[in-house]
């Protein structure tokens, strides 16, 4: 109890000390003497009273007058004159990473009539207030554009406007909706992030500038300026607004053109406008018609009077067109007209044409005939242009589809009506091919006159028109004529081939019997070529007898001359042998046959003669004879003069034995005729 004595005295002296400190805090608080700032946050200072009296021109207080001030506060207790300030709390204004953001200045220099956007040559820096109104900064939209960060800024003074909110203090309706439609116009324009150009898209990127001097007359596109990076007044592409107008850039749709990447642009400042990349194709080229440059001069001569041909960058047709590729060519400063080099064709034809469709609006040709018919002929043209003539095609011409229209239709068909009123209608048709070729030696020195080179002329069948049927019937005439023509050559053919058949069969059948016909031939042949063989051997062998029987008789003959002559020959033949060889041998041989026919007729005599010596040797031949034939030596019937039996035996012999009487004898002596036998009784 008595310690709760001694504290209660306490407690109440504690209370008594709070109480005025925390109403003299709230008082404090209340008369604005104290403020706090979260660091995340910044305040904006209204000077509600000053003594040197309020604002009296723009809107920021320089020069501590009542208004808003140009320098904010930042994180932190702040100590203020009571009731002196109000303090707007404000966000710090943080930009994305990738986007944009756009700052509206409420104070500064009024902008001039010929000035879109606030420059911000000298006056860049958006956090210092002061700084920026002191260099000449001015009012309005402003070129410079704030990137990727953090920035405190006063928002009093300047409005910044982000993809996700509009950053600014005490906005009237009036300025309310002012902001957002700017706002909306930027997002429409995708102002809020970069330009990007992806380069698979096949994307160019043409720039229109909103701010700067207007473009002199007579000049439809701004010139390329700064575009060097050494250049100081290099601007990147139009990120750098500032030095784009120090280069002396135009107002209005740029020649330059922005290619693949990402750029960070003033929508404000200029807008963007995508168009696919200029693609010349394999087999073409293209052509340039410049609506900007200098003013060159013509280099097509004198005798080709069909517009200018200048030299590449001057205004007009470039005299060297673009090869085939991809070109990132500002479409507004010119016109590539495409023009094909390689072989293409035209068809006047209704239901066809090409896929370049440069014949889209061609027709059949519409032919008068000498014999008054009305058929449509279709045809084709072959036609090559020269790339290094493209640039003439063009200045002549325009582009090629109106050459096609406007000089190519009207010359080829008045060519081929010509032709069609010297034709009747069947030579027309029968002489196409002749036509055909005609046609194309004749119209292709017409072709290289417009430098084009003519390669082929096709044509067509000619036909009927619609509602016509008479060229029809005379189609059905000439095909009866023909089937006609044709029955008759089939005829004669068919007649040929039934000959030819004939023969044919004819030929069969005596290929059949000409095997017979052979066999027989050849068996007669055979018999012929054996009665024949026959008759040859049998007369063969009757003068093998006959020669036989003479060379018998002729050797019985030369045997009675005896060895000598054989001996003789002999030694005849042996001594021109030896006489070939050597004279010597030769004497030798001479001298041995000498001997040997010596010696031989010393035989011959010895056994009687030559004579006897035949006879002898007629005997022996005659015994060998009866030996090796087994003969009987006497005859099993003799007949006789006498008819006896032992005078016809003995008949042989007995003349033989005569025969070597005789000649022992003497030939002298011998009777005329031998003598028969006398018969013995």
């Amino acid at each position: 109890m008595e310690a709760l004595q001694y504290l209660e005295p306490m407690t109440w002296t504690a209370i008594e000390i709070a109480v005025p400190v925390v109403v003299l805090a709230i008082l404090f608080w209340r008369s604005g003497v104290v403020r706090y700032i979260p660091n995340d946050r910044l305040g904006i200072l209204e000077k509600l009273w000053s003594f040197r009296g309020s604002v009296s021109n723009g809107f920021i207080a320089l020069n501590r007058e009542a208004g808003y001030q140009p320098e904010v506060v930042r994180g932190g207790l702040h100590f203020f004159m009571p009731f002196q300030y109000s303090i707007h709390r404000a966000n710090l204004v943080t930009i994305p990473q990738g986007q944009i953001g756009y700052v509206f200045a409420r104070d500064g220099k009024p902008l001039p009539p010929t000035q879109t956007l606030a420059s911000n040559t000298d006056a860049d820096d958006f956090q210092d207030v002061r700084g920026f109104l002191e260099k000449g900064g001015q009012k309005g939209p402003q070129r410079k554009i704030l990137r990727e960060g953090t920035y405190a800024i006063n928002l009093a003074q300047f409005i910044v406007l982000t993809a996700q909110s509009i950053h600014a203090v005490n906005l009237s309706p009036s300025e309310q909706n002012l902001f957002a439609n700017m706002s909306s116009v930027i997002s429409e324009r995708g102002g809020f992030e970069p330009v990007v150009i992806h380069n698979a898209e096949d994307m160019i990127g043409i720039v229109t500038i909103h701010d700067g001097p207007a473009l002199p007359d007579g000049e439809i596109i701004a010139p390329t300026v700064a575009n060097d990076p050494n250049d100081p007044n290099f601007h990147n592409n139009f990120q750098d607004p500032e030095k784009f107008l120090n280069a002396g850039g135009y107002r209005g749709r740029q020649l330059q053109v922005l290619a693949d990447g990402s750029y960070f642009l003033n929508r404000i400042f200029a807008t963007v406008e995508l168009v696919e990349k200029t693609i010349i194709d394999v087999g073409t080229v293209g052509v340039v018609v410049s609506y900007n440059g200098r003013h060159g001069a013509d280099i097509s001569g004198q005798a080709y009077r069909h517009g200018e041909l200048v030299e590449v960058g001057a205004r007009g047709v470039w005299s060297t067109p673009l090869l085939p590729g991809k070109y990132a060519f500002n479409t507004y400063a010119g016109n590539i007209v495409t023009v094909p080099t390689t072989n293409f064709v035209l068809k006047w034809t209704k239901e066809q044409f090409g896929e370049h469709r440069l014949d889209e609006n061609l027709s059949e040709v519409s032919l008068i005939t000498k014999d008054a018919f009305e058929p449509v002929l279709p045809l084709s043209v072959v036609v090559h242009i020269d790339y290094m003539k493209a640039p003439l095609v063009v200045q002549r011409f325009g582009d090629i589809k109106r050459l096609v229209e406007q000089t190519l239709d009207p010359m080829v068909s008045a060519y081929f009506k010509n032709i069609a009123q010297t034709k009747t209608l069947i030579q027309l048709l029968q002489e196409r091919s002749d036509i055909q070729r005609k046609s194309g030696e004749e119209m292709r020195e017409k072709f290289n006159s417009y430098s084009l080179e003519l390669q082929e002329v096709l044509i067509g069948t000619p036909r009927a028109a619609n509602d016509q049927n008479s060229i029809e019937q005379i189609l059905i005439q000439l095909r009866d004529r023909q089937i006609a023509v044709e029955k008759v050559e089939t005829y004669k053919l068919q007649e040929r081939a039934a000959t030819q058949e004939r023969t044919l069969r004819e030929k069969e059948a005596l290929a059949e019997q000409q095997a017979k016909i052979t066999t027989s031939a050849l068996t007669i042949e055979i018999s012929e070529n054996e009665g024949k063989a026959q008759l040859a051997r049998t007369r063969q062998e009757a003068e093998t007898i006959q020669v036989n029987a003479k060379a018998e008789a002729e050797k019985v003959r030369l045997a009675g001359q005896g060895e000598a002559d054989m001996i003789k020959a002999v030694a005849l033949a042996d001594a021109e042998r030896i006489k070939a060889t050597g004279f010597a041998e030769a004497e030798k041989v001479r001298a041995v046959g000498l001997a040997e026919a010596e010696a031989t007729e010393k035989k011959v005599a010895a056994f009687g003669g030559p004579d006897y010596q035949l006879n002898s040797q007629v005997l022996m031949r005659f015994a060998e004879a009866i030996e090796n034939g087994k003969l009987p030596l006497v005859p099993q019937i003799q007949i006789g003069a006498t008819g006896g039996e032992k005078g016809g035996a003995n008949g042989l012999v007995e003349m033989m034995l005569s025969m070597l009487v005789a000649d022992r004898v003497g030939r002298q002596n011998l009777p005329d005729e031998i003598p028969a036998p006398v018969e013995e009784d």
